[in-house]
């Protein structure tokens, strides 16, 4: 479906029909929610190959006709709330289109086309736009693509769930069995029971039947405590395994999502799905399936029975059972919702905690443990807040269930004490039928209870759902071009690309990279420099335009062919809790060991490295902790080494060592880069003065291409920086201004 053609009303098309000429084509067709007079409102936009037209939501007067020729630019300005695209003529008044927050994304690509059609150019379109409103009910979502907890199907869930109990057939087939056979025995003591008290104790003269009535008693309940033993084990093993089976597909399926899913959700929130929404579904695979089958088929087993024995106290059995299965369903609804919102809140807690704990040094030093203390029992409360609600409103449920079943023993126990006076019913069977009222009533309480955990369940289901169903990183189409030996040759045509497609980042951005050709990248902070570094690595792929390697689209290659030959040294070095060796040959498994020592002696990391107690096999710790700052970059730069990409990536490479260590590395990376297309950022713009071309890039723009001498005669922004560098290093009084460039 074309997100970007939408369906007119009938009235507004059948104008459009007249107006239109046959041959003239609509090419985007979309409904704002903002009229031309800045409020709420639908108003159409109707883009043809000729012209764009305004067209008001009730299809009265008041059309704006814009040819596409007499359009000079396209804006789009973000407003607090919302924003507005600008057609500006060559001759004459402007025209607004104003939208919500919600429809920024897709107007931003609108604008987008317009231009491309004001510049003679092909259409071209994304094919899906991120959802903010459900398709359905038209609520806003709780995150954009996100599920709709209002229209989520209970029964597909139900079935989804069941789906990972295929690979396990057999197990599931004797536990049914053992269900059945449970089930048959379970109904034999209450018989049992009335035959003692008929056949034994009311005539007095059948002594010697006592014993084998007693005897099956025994043999019925030991038979029922070893069925259930049996049932727990197998039900245990399915739970656990079913359980582990969901958290594995979830955390392999998190692997192969692209970077822009990770940086919509906090990592709290995704481990809190992985942990304890699967933890949850865990449950009610152990606890409340095996029970709802078994519950239910003992429901049916007495039923039957009772009405056998007593059609007529059956019905008074009855009676409250309809009020229950309506207060079950009106209650279930309720805490379906609450526990949504109950698992929204522990995952914010989960989120606080990792992000506190992991930034605990960053806490200290700013001595804002109290800070943090008080923000961690706001969400405690929160937390505390949604579960005192949940609970009280299931504890209230439970005891009004257990009041109106009580109802039915008082009936029972009046009219079968009647029916006993008058020889329509023995004593022994109306112990018989209390006795298997009160087994009713307890898979019944049990069924009540199930509401509690299919909430839990459901809520979490939903949850893990939601990811398994977010489409993976698009790593290659079926026919990807295999690339196992790379020149190197990078080009970018015309590319822009924004986290916010409303607000881009870089924009029309075309350079040629030669192969083994070093790039350096200069700008102010937030020009997008890393953002460049991104789309080489392929961690987003730009909403307009492309980018060549070797000639061929990037998104056409193997993605891991692709990524084998880029190697990546970031200004944050992330180091995995494991040891030094481990650490260097990350990025090449299965690397001898004298790899890796020739790759830390590459990076000047060796010697630091033998210097400890067990050497290679050093615990680096979580995240590196246990390391310096400089040394966790060399370890860094040692795993670039071994990697030995063709494409090689430095970001701020040397920003953690001192100056004498950064000579050091300068002189590894000098060799590393040799014969290798390199793209650096620096801070220290001294260390770019190798590049064969410095790039300039301000606004999301290239503002200059150069060798360093070239960029410093313009005198313009790459100029600055040198200047205010040199004025700052100069002022600190460190190295006395000997690391700036000078001009």
């Amino acid at each position: 479906m074309n997100p970007f053609i939408e369906t007119l009303p009938e009235k507004i098309a059948g104008k459009l029909r007249h107006a239109k000429p046959e041959d003239e084509t609509v090419r985007i067709q979309v409904l704002t929610d903002m009229n031309m007079e800045r409020r709420f409102g639908e108003h159409w936009v109707v883009v043809t190959d000729r012209r764009v037209l305004l067209i008001p939501d009730d299809g009265d007067d008041g059309t704006v006709d814009i040819p596409v020729d007499e359009i000079a630019e396209v804006k789009v300005e973000p407003l607090v709330g919302g924003g507005r695209m600008e057609l500006e003529r060559k001759i004459g008044e402007s025209a607004n289109i104003r939208y919500s927050g919600s429809l920024a994304g897709k107007f931003s690509e609108v604008a987008a086309g317009i231009r491309q059609l004001t510049k003679g150019e092909e259409l071209t379109l994304p094919s899906h736009i991120e959802k903010t409103r459900c398709d359905r009910c038209h609520r806003l979502l709780p995150e954009k693509d996100g599920l709709c907890p209002a229209c989520v199907r209970k029964g597909a869930t139900f079935l989804r769930i069941l789906t990972y109990l295929k690979p396990y057939r057999s197990r599931v087939a004797a536990m049914v069995a053992l269900v059945v056979i449970g089930t048959v025995i379970n109904l034999l003591p209450p018989l049992i029971v009335q035959h003692i008290i008929d056949d034994v104790l009311t005539p007095q003269d059948n002594i010697s039947l006592l014993f084998w009535f007693t005897g099956g008693l025994l043999a019925a309940q030991l038979a029922i405590w070893g069925i259930r033993v049996g049932r727990g084990w197998i039900t245990v093993w399915i739970g656990g395994q079913v359980a582990a089976d969901i958290r594995s597909q979830l955390y392999h399926h998190m692997l192969f999502m692209p970077v822009r899913f990770f940086d919509k959700h906090k990592v709290g929130t995704l481990i809190s799905r992985i942990t304890n929404d699967t933890e949850r579904l865990e449950g009610f695979m152990m606890f409340a399936m095996p029970h709802l089958f078994t519950d239910g088929l003992l429901v049916v087993g007495i039923l039957c029975l009772l009405l056998v024995k007593s059609w007529t106290l059956t019905l008074f059995v009855l009676l409250p059972i309809p009020f229950i299965v309506l207060a079950s369903f009106f209650i279930w609804k309720r805490l379906r919702r609450s526990w949504g919102r109950w698992l929204a809140k522990w995952a914010r807690l989960s989120s606080h905690l990792n992000e506190s704990i992991s930034g605990i040094r960053v806490v200290k030093a700013f001595a804002q443990e109290k800070r943090e203390g008080l923000r961690f029992d706001r969400r405690n409360q929160e937390l505390r807040d949604a579960s005192i609600y949940v609970d009280r409103m299931w504890y209230i449920f439970f005891t009004a269930t257990n009041f109106l079943m009580s109802f039915g023993v008082f009936f029972v126990w009046y009219f079968g004490g009647r029916q006993i006076l008058g020889t329509e019913l023995t004593l022994g069977g109306l112990m018989a039928f209390i006795s298997y009222l009160w087994m009713l009533y307890d898979p019944l309480q049990w069924l009540g209870e199930l509401n509690m955990f299919l909430s839990r369940a459901f809520a979490g289901a939903e949850r893990i759902f939601e990811v398994l169903d977010k489409e993976p990183e698009r790593a290659e189409a079926m026919d990807a071009l295999p690339m196992p030996d790379m020149v190197g040759h990078v080009a970018f045509r015309d590319v822009s690309f924004g986290y916010d497609r409303a607000r881009p980042v870089l924009k029309d951005i075309s350079l040629d990279v030669r192969p083994g050709e070093m790039i350096g990248l200069v700008g102010r902070s937030g020009v997008g420099k890393s953002t460049l570094i991104n789309l080489i690595c392929r961690f987003y792929d730009p909403d307009r335009g492309g980018i060549e390697i070797d000639g061929h689209d990037m998104r056409n290659i193997r993605l891991a062919d692709l990524r084998r030959h880029i190697g990546m040294v970031h200004q944050e070095s992330f180091l995995f809790n494991g040891t030094i060796a481990e650490n260097i040959g990350y990025g090449k498994p299965g690397a001898e060991m004298d790899e890796i020592i020739r790759s830390a002696m590459a990076a000047e990391a060796h010697d630091f490295i033998v210097g400890r107690a067990d050497g290679y096999n050093t615990m680096v710790g979580e995240r590196g902790n246990k390391l310096s700052g400089g040394e966790k970059q060399r370890i860094a730069i040692a795993r670039a080494i071994l990697h030995d990409p063709r494409i090689l990536i430095l970001d701020e490479a040397t920003s953690s060592l001192d100056t004498q260590t950064g000579k050091k590395i300068q002189e590894a990376i000098a060799r590393l880069v040799k014969g290798r297309t390199t793209f650096a950022i620096a801070h220290r713009l001294s260390t770019l003065r190798s590049a064969d071309r410095l790039v300039v890039l301000d606004d999301g723009k290239i503002a200059e291409v150069g060798s360093h001498e070239e960029v410093m005669e313009k005198k313009g922004i790459f100029y600055n920086l040198v200047k205010t560098q040199q004025e700052t290093t100069a002022v600190i009084g460190v190295g006395g201004g000997k690391d700036a460039v000078p001009a």
